[in-house]
């Protein structure tokens, strides 16, 4: 069986057929199935999703434009929501843009090679989103918990180790998934469920587990340091500063949770198409306004962008 593919192409079935050449040369391609069988819905998911990845495209492009270009943005925490936000770019657009082509065709087909390289990113992104939301959790965890320390603890040196690690770890595990891969023997004619505990999610959520330990180990101890302060108005503005990347933290492993971690007994196609949208579409859309909106800096930060923007073009 091809694991993880059906999470790669977008929450979608597919089914192999080999055609044998002369020269017993192999042409493999996979015909997806997506969101729906019913053609007359398939122009209303194009225009949903097209709207819903150019939101995402133009909201963390304005993220990542804001934080570089202000001054008062360059700090450890939005350094790290610069990268999650370019993360975010390049991780919907390794699934969405093959949906949306997948939708206007007669015959969506992806070809083998098509198939390993679209897996091999899908890997290496979201296991970066995870690292990205771990290192934003240690921020807070240092920002509140040892405030004095701060800027020795996350110098830039460190910050740009806690980014170029999780680089390298990613890519030598997607690496060594998708060499593993390609060396299946894979059955012709064979529809695929859009998600079973095969073997490739579990190796993931192994992975996972990593990241997902050290955020609550430093909500843990964020939490603890809290109940010390003794003013309400304290803990609240304490908080506060960590509502932004909590949400975001929830939105993530909330809808992973819904594809991964039910058991097979309660497996619903439906509703993993639903959890599996969430984490590789919804969320990658909603990052940016869940750290722009409840944040006066960077909404500060994206109306003087705007308004260079719109002062360069008036001339």
């Amino acid at each position: 069986m091809l694991p993880f593919y059906s999470e790669v192409t977008c929450f979608s079935l597919f089914r192999r057929r080999r055609i044998m050449l002369q020269g017993n040369q192999t042409i493999s391609e996979f015909f997806l199935l997506g969101l729906t069988a019913v053609s007359a819905q398939q122009q209303h998911i194009f225009v949903l999703f097209l709207c819903m990845y150019l939101v995402t495209m133009v909201g963390n492009l304005l993220i990542i434009l804001a934080i570089v270009s202000d001054a008062h943005l360059h700090s450890p925490m939005y350094f790290f929501l610069a990268n999650l936000s370019f993360t975010n770019i390049c991780f919907t657009s390794t699934t969405v843009p093959q949906m949306l082509a997948d939708t206007q065709s007669q015959s969506p087909v992806i070809s083998f090679a098509g198939c390993l390289t679209q897996m091999y990113f899908f890997m290496l992104l979201v296991d970066l989103d995870n690292f990205l939301l771990a290192a934003m959790a240690y921020d807070r965890y240092i920002a509140i918990c040892h405030p004095l320390h701060y800027a020795a603890l996350l110098s830039l040196k460190r910050c740009a180790l806690l980014v170029v690690t999780p680089w390298v770890v990613c890519n030598l595990v997607s690496v060594l998934h998708l060499g593993l891969l390609g060396l299946l023997n894979f059955c012709d004619q064979r529809e695929i469920p859009h998600f079973f505990c095969d073997l490739e999610p579990i190796l993931r959520l192994a992975f996972i587990f990593i990241p997902f330990t050290l955020i609550c180990v430093s909500y843990h101890l964020i939490g603890c340091t809290v109940l010390r302060i003794r003013s309400a108005k304290g803990k609240w503005k304490t908080l506060s500063t960590c509502g932004s990347h909590f949400l975001a933290v929830s939105l993530f492993y909330g809808s992973i949770s819904g594809v991964y971690f039910l058991p097979s007994s309660a497996y619903s196609a439906e509703r993993d198409k639903v959890a599996a949208v969430m984490y590789t579409v919804v969320t990658p859309m909603m990052n940016p306004f869940i750290y722009s909106l409840r944040n006066k800096d960077m909404k500060g930060a994206v109306r003087r962008l705007l308004i260079r923007k719109t002062y360069f073009w008036s001339w």
